[in-house]
């Protein structure tokens, strides 16, 4: 099946006799280039997420921002443990020692990533300690320690202990009838020891601290004249441990967290039901092997040597670190009720082409006519999702013209209102089909559940191709007019998610272009059934031919300079790994092209390889929302063309999943992408800047101090001048 998956045509304008030099041309390894041309892949992951630490530690964000930052800071390292060092690990365990993108075996990586991941996670713990903290408590927002509380507050805090936390407390000893009990997966536990006063000896117990609760205790009567006081909860339930083991002699207390290898690996081809292979695997997962083992940088050697004995883990592995530990939980201090120090809010606007005549709240344009009259490109969360995608495949669901909803599913929420249409739409008697990918990470329990109340309302579900992920983001809507069939397609660049799509960028199309339909109905076809279709048009697919694609467009690039005609490639992707892809765009480079890569994430792409790298820049830019849309423009001698799609240029994106790339066919589309670009690389606008050995400086003042230009404010003014200069018309 997977041989007739892609075979995307790409109008490259070189002739048929051409195409073997050509293909040679740029899947050919290049023994002009240095051997240590790409960075470390890990190490740059790294790199990424001290950006994000650097927000966080910014005095001109926001209060509660910088909270949130440090919030996302743990998340994100949190699965970069679970997922790529235990892959890491597990390598090395089993042997399989294959070289990373450098060249490096993986034992000598996973040094390098322990001793960064070190002085990050001691940074991190002083951001929130050192600044965050004290900025919140200037604020009237106090994070603070029982050695505080008054005695009054002590008294009332123990009728909250007792009343609401006493109850779901669990203690489990450690002696010879009680084994070492099993430690989950990023739970914060306290670790104590205690002596039997009888006998004298001493003992080990294990506490977890329950993650149903508020980890952030409201002191009580403290919320007066705008100033709240939090106390952790780690904290309460430490000061009251002699309830706990009465009778027992309390010697010693300390917190500490386990992160284990949550990675899966689902051997698709020996079972013949994929959910029950996940279901299986899920079960797995949550006792993966210790990959990391943070403490409080006050817990004493006994217990240390304890842990480390009874989880099998090494000294490398432990993050001994001031507490609190697990800033997961900033979250919920990050959600307060505290305009004043978040970021100004911002309301999405409805796509101008989506807007109702009427210009009244309650009325709803007629989301198909819009479409008709031309190409709509929306931008999130800038201009509304739920007055474009969703209003989109809700209109679907009830319009008794549409005969079938196609639509793949990635990642969204089992309250979501696409999953309601999708369900509307069947209940209704309209064909639907949803491609749900189960296998999306971390995703996987809820998306069996939805997956199975879609087949219950008649939903056709399909779960993918057997060892690939489905990561592409369409939508097919086929709509009888006039006794004639017309396709009305949506590609976009991140999942149907109407919670996501309020943080995260992203791009959608959508269009009737009649080839653009046929191309998204021959791809649904071979996701789920067997048809084999050579021909795209006007998209470009992986896993076959994606990469090929793109590396003939950039070769097209190279061409045309050395022909001294105008070339120049952009491309904004969440990561820069594949080193085919980066070695084509160092070809353009030393032959002419002006390269601007705009990435969020990794980028193992060097910017200091002199006589190589010379013509490329690279720029990242974070802030209040998570860029994530993916654009690769060419010049192309002055005809641009541009794509939009799902594809990140990673190994998994390009080899391991079915991801799907538009190109953009309305020339004030094509601007407007271009336009967005050409503010993104500005010196004047606020980024960080890729240079030597990997290392990443942020630009966000001048020299006299005065900030540049954010680019997502500059984005949302932008959107906002479209709607009130069509409002005014």
């Amino acid at each position: 099946m997977m041989d007739g998956l892609d075979s995307t045509i790409v109008d490259t304008g070189i002739g048929d006799a051409e195409d073997d030099d050509f293909d040679a041309a740029v899947e050919a390894p290049d023994a002009q280039l240095p051997e240590n041309r790409y960075h470390d892949r890990e190490l740059s992951w790294l790199a990424f997420n001290q950006r994000v630490l650097e927000l966080a530690e910014d005095p001109a964000v926001p209060a509660l921002e910088r909270a949130n930052f440090l919030a996302i800071f743990a998340s994100n390292l949190d699965e970069f443990f679970m997922v790529r060092v235990a892959g890491l690990k597990r390598r090395i365990v089993t042997g399989l020692a294959v070289p990373t993108n450098v060249g490096r075996p993986p034992a000598e990586v996973l040094a390098s990533i322990s001793s960064e991941a070190h002085a990050l996670q001691l940074r991190h713990a002083a951001a929130w300690n050192e600044q965050v903290r004290p900025a919140l408590a200037d604020a009237g927002i106090e994070v603070v320690g029982w050695s505080s509380m008054s005695p009054d507050e002590c008294a009332v805090l123990y009728e909250y202990f007792q009343a609401k936390v006493f109850p779901v407390l669990m203690p489990l000893a450690v002696d010879p009838a009680h084994p070492f009990p099993y430690i989950s997966g990023l739970s914060l536990n306290l670790a104590i020891r205690i002596r039997n006063a009888r006998t004298g000896r001493q003992e080990f117990a294990r506490l977890k601290v329950p993650p149903m609760l508020p980890r952030f205790v409201e002191v009580p009567g403290s919320n007066r004249g705008g100033r709240v006081r939090y106390l952790p909860l780690e904290e309460l339930i430490a000061q009251h441990l002699d309830d706990l083991f009465p009778g027992m002699e309390v010697l010693d207390h300390h917190a500490f967290r386990l992160t284990r290898n949550e990675d899966m690996v689902i051997e698709e081809d020996e079972t013949e039901n994929l959910i029950q292979a996940l279901e299986a695997e899920l079960l797995r997962r949550r006792f993966g092997p210790p990959i990391r083992l943070e403490i409080t940088d006050d817990m004493d050697d006994v217990t240390l040597e304890l842990l480390l004995k009874e989880l099998d883990i090494t000294e490398q592995e432990v993050y001994r670190l001031p507490g609190p530990l697990d800033l997961r939980a900033l979250f919920d201090l990050a959600r307060l009720d505290r305009p004043e120090l978040r970021y100004p809010p911002h309301v999405p606007t409805t796509a101008v082409a989506f807007q109702s005549p009427e210009q009244s709240s309650s009325s709803r344009a007629d989301i198909f006519a819009a479409i008709r009259k031309g190409d709509v490109l929306v931008h999130h969360p800038y201009e509304s999702f739920a007055t474009s995608v969703q209003a989109f495949l809700e209109q679907a669901a009830k319009d008794p013209h549409v005969l079938a909803i196609k639509q793949t599913l990635y990642r969204t929420s089992g309250d979501s209102p696409i999953v309601q249409a999708l369900i509307d739409a069947a209940e209704a008697g309209k064909q639907v089909l949803a491609l749900v990918e189960v296998k999306a990470r971390f995703d996987e329990a809820n998306n069996i559940v939805w997956a199975r109340k879609l087949e219950k309302a008649g939903v056709h579900v399909v779960y993918g191709l057997v060892g690939l992920k489905t990561h592409c983001k369409l939508a097919l809507v086929i709509r009888e007019e006039k006794g004639e069939l017309r396709h009305y397609s949506h590609v976009g660049t991140g999942n149907y998610n109407p919670k996501t799509s309020r943080l995260y960028e992203d791009l959608g199309l959508f269009t009737t272009d009649a080839q653009v339909g046929r191309d998204l109905t021959r791809l649904f076809n071979e996701l789920s059934g067997y048809a084999i279709e050579k021909k795209f048009k006007r998209l470009l697919v992986a896993p076959l031919h994606l990469r090929k694609g793109l590396l003939r467009l950039i070769e097209r690039e190279r061409r045309h300079a050395l022909a001294g005609k105008p070339a120049r490639v952009r491309i904004k992707v969440n990561s820069m790994v594949d080193e085919q892809i980066i070695d084509a765009l160092y070809r353009a480079s030393r032959d002419g092209v002006k390269v601007d890569v705009w990435v969020r994430g990794i980028c193992s792409l060097r910017t200091d390889l002199q006589g190589v790298s010379d013509n490329i820049t690279v720029r990242s830019i974070l802030g209040r929302y998570l860029e994530h849309s993916r654009i690769f423009a060419f010049e192309n001698d002055g005809s641009p063309e541009v794509y939009i799609g799902s594809a990140d240029m990673m190994h998994r994106n390009l080899d391991r999943r079915v991801e799907a790339l538009v190109r953009v066919g309305a020339p004030k589309h094509i601007k407007e992408l271009i336009a967005l670009f050409d503010l993104a690389m500005d010196p004047g606008t606020s980024s960080w800047h890729l240079g030597a050995d990997g290392v990443w400086t942020r630009h966000s003042v001048d020299e006299k101090g005065k900030p540049l230009v954010d680019l997502q404010d500059r984005t949302m003014s932008t959107v906002r001048r479209r709607r009130q200069s069509r409002v005014s018309r």
